[in-house]
């Protein structure tokens, strides 16, 4: 998921014998001895994987079906990201749930849910079509192969981010409007803050849950002055303490949620969810 080309199978990772691996002797009972994993990315996120295999005998990935898999793997991230949006404005279950806009050919909003109107009148310049949606429909419309998104700063205060996607073959574009995930509203608040960038490094691994020494190992730094970067955070961001930073960062803003996809789609509901972040670890639930 962190590697540079995003794609690998386990007899690359194993110098082309994988038999002496406890995943491997879990394959071949089920039948499968070559295993390949691909992760789906759209941007910076990861919103899930494609895990194909074989069985013994077949022949070995290729290098031109791999390329193949990497051509497509855009493709099918995009499904994977609004096939878990779209579900969670269809079918929201909480206040703030995300909503559904439809915008025509001629930009006016054909369609949206009750929680995709709630959220527009709180944007800037408010109801019917705010600026904020027609740039991120504009962004879809002439950038296809890029993901639209824009955040905004809605009038309550809270953090509002909208994806666009255009139909296929069609000028109507989707908007999926949701609260800002955690992550990328503490993105918006260092820079507003002017964190330097050894200071964000020491809230990322705050934020991590490593102690000072983990950190000073980490930054290879000394103690002393990862508490000296800590104390300037502190004076920038208006808080006395971690607790109080990791609050202010993730759940001041955005209330934690879990649901499990299984279940859902045992139950012939839509998925809800969120990508990967970046590093490769998963986005607090929500």
């Amino acid at each position: 998921m962190r590697s540079d080309r995003g794609i690998s199978t386990l007899h690359e990772l194993t110098d082309g014998d994988p038999t002496g691996t406890k995943r491997w002797q879990e394959n071949i009972k089920l039948g499968g001895d070559q295993e390949l994993i691909m992760r789906l990315r759209v941007g910076s996120d990861t919103w899930g994987a494609l895990g194909l295999y074989r069985e013994p005998g077949s022949p070995m990935f290729s290098e031109a079906e791999k390329g193949f898999l990497l051509a497509a793997s855009v493709h099918l991230a995009q499904g994977a990201r609004r096939a878990l949006l779209f579900g969670e404005a269809s079918d929201p279950d909480w206040p703030d749930a995300p909503g559904l806009a439809v915008v025509s050919a001629k930009g006016e909003i054909d369609s949206l849910t009750d929680a995709a109107s709630r959220w527009l009148a709180l944007l800037p310049g408010g109801p019917p079509v705010p600026a904020a949606l027609r740039a991120v429909v504009h962004q879809a419309r002439t950038r296809p192969h890029r993901a639209a998104e824009s955040r905004v700063r809605a009038e309550n205060g809270s953090w509002v981010t909208l994806r666009a996607a255009r139909f296929a073959g069609e000028d109507r574009v989707a908007v999926i409007v949701e609260p800002t995930q955690p992550a990328r509203i503490f993105e918006l608040m260092v820079a507003a803050h002017g964190l330097t960038q050894r200071e964000r490094e020491v809230v990322r691994h705050v934020l991590e849950g490593r102690s000072t020494a983990g950190i000073a190992r980490a930054l290879v730094v000394s103690e002393h002055t990862v508490q000296q970067h800590l104390k300037s955070v502190f004076e920038r961001l208006g808080v006395r303490s971690r607790r109080e930073m990791v609050a202010r960062a993730f759940f001041t803003h955005y209330a934690p949620r879990f649901r499990d996809n299984e279940d859902r789609v045992a139950a012939g509901m839509p998925m809800r969810g969120s990508p990967a972040v970046p590093d490769g670890t998963t986005a607090p639930a929500r």
